[in-house]
């Protein structure tokens, strides 16, 4: 696909099946998500990749209590996977950084099948007990924010069309 479409036609899928996405794909979406440029080359953000169902419906439970839902409604709309990024506070360009990592993972999965939504409540996920107990039990220390869940899985639903864009969007100065 080339860039440029894939922008495009890329939309936030919010009905997931629970088929697994094979891990050489999941693969090529998170070592995309790598690339993505950082201030000063800096490489502030971490990926957490999860798979494990237990650990994928206890953040989803917590993101549901942070959201203010009932504790059984999935925030993860059934997808499979959940892709954690988190950036280190102590660079000036953390959120900018993870930003992009988001970006990226979005892009690559829409590139090879995948759908993909952002999923926000992360910061305050990795600000509670639970969330520092998690970061903890996978050895990562350091000051981290949570930027964002990228949730991935094969779409259940159609695609959404695109809102149409709106006519104050750019200026140009000549």
């Amino acid at each position: 696909m080339e860039t440029l479409q894939a922008i495009k036609s890329r939309r936030s899928i919010r009905k997931f099946k629970s088929d697994m996405i094979p891990k050489d794909i999941l693969d090529k979406i998170i070592e995309a998500g790598t690339y993505a440029p950082t201030g000063r080359g800096a490489q502030s953000p971490i990926i957490i990749a999860v798979t494990n169902k237990e650990v994928r419906d206890k953040l989803s439970k917590m993101n549901s209590i942070i959201m203010g839902k009932d504790e059984n409604f999935d925030p993860f709309y059934n997808a499979p996977v959940c892709l954690i990024v988190l950036a280190n506070k102590e660079k000036p360009t953390y959120i900018y950084d993870g930003t992009l990592v988001m970006e990226n993972l979005m892009l690559a999965a829409h590139d090879l099948g995948i759908g993909s939504c952002w999923i926000h409540r992360a910061k305050e996920e990795f600000e509670s007990e639970e969330g520092k107990e998690l970061l903890k039990s996978l050895g990562i220390s350091g000051d981290y924010e949570g930027i964002g869940h990228c949730v991935l899985g094969y779409a259940d639903s159609e695609e959404p069309t695109p809102a149409k864009r709106k006519d104050d969007y750019v200026y140009y100065i000549d």
